[in-house]
């Protein structure tokens, strides 16, 4: 059986698995456990994080992709206590695990593809208590960031319309075996009172246009969604850019253009 400095880390998987101890134990702290939380977690490695959870929950969901990972969880799960699921967390339908309450979710995403895993789980906020997710810092100062701001975009206005969200500390490179080249973050996210699919696939439609496009203004970037007198109406100056409107203006487009169809 294979110990955990003997698995190799797969550059093509994006992996770095989290080593340090007193990391760990503060990510744990942070996710405040109760004996009866459901949890599922993204990206386990070879249970750095998993195991000691087990102790506090006494079972949990795992989503794995690597085969030698998952065979390595499996093998080291003496208390039977491990769901391992290998599946691609990018098209994992995780309604599918859900029980009578609401999930709480903890991942480590891989750098490569962690927005597109962001916006796959925003599809189902609705089955998760929250979610505690590790990534780069670049990404998580988008997640988390006001308008008016460089940063600021389609991921920032999608994830804040359904959640708040809170960036809870940066993780050194050096916690992380092999070191990645860049800070990492660990994000709450709680989810809100949904929209619903209506608003909110508007929403997407319309930030999927205004960002495409951000350095236009929205008189033009927009023009094929509202007229300027539209944006008026709606209380927005047409000559604004797409990273001055606020989490509210958008959802406030997108109900009325709801509303228009």
């Amino acid at each position: 059986m294979k110990k955990p400095s003997q698995i190799r880390a797969k550059k093509h998987l994006s992996q770095n698995f989290l080593t340090d101890e007193n990391v760990i134990n503060k990510i744990i702290r942070c996710f405040d456990l109760k004996d009866d939380d459901h949890v599922v977690e993204i990206g386990p490695g070879y249970g750095s994080m998993t195991f000691p959870m087990i102790e506090i929950i006494g079972s949990i969901d795992v989503i794995e992709l690597d085969k030698d990972l998952v065979k390595y969880l499996n093998e080291n799960d003496d208390k039977k206590s491990v769901n391992v699921i290998q599946a691609d967390a990018l098209s994992f339908d995780f309604s599918s695990l859900k029980k009578k309450r609401s999930m709480r979710l903890i991942g480590n995403l891989p750098y490569h593809i962690s927005t597109p895993i962001l916006f796959h789980l925003l599809d189902f906020s609705e089955c998760f208590e929250d979610f505690h997710v590790m990534v780069q810092k670049e990404v998580a100062d988008r997640m988390v960031s006001n308008h008016n701001n460089k940063i600021y975009g389609r991921l920032s206005v999608a994830i804040q319309s359904r959640c708040k969200a809170s960036k809870v500390f940066d993780i050194k490179p050096g916690a992380f075996h092999p070191k990645p080249k860049v800070i990492s973050s660990i994000v709450k996210l709680e989810p809100t009172i949904s929209l619903g699919n209506e608003v909110h696939s508007k929403l997407d439609e319309i930030i999927r246009i205004a960002f495409n496009q951000r350095r236009k203004k929205i008189r033009n970037s927009l023009k094929e969604v509202f007229s300027p007198q539209e944006l008026s109406d709606c209380g927005i100056d047409p000559n604004l850019r797409a990273e001055n409107l606020s989490v509210e203006d958008y959802i406030r487009l997108s109900k009325v253009r709801g509303q228009a169809q």
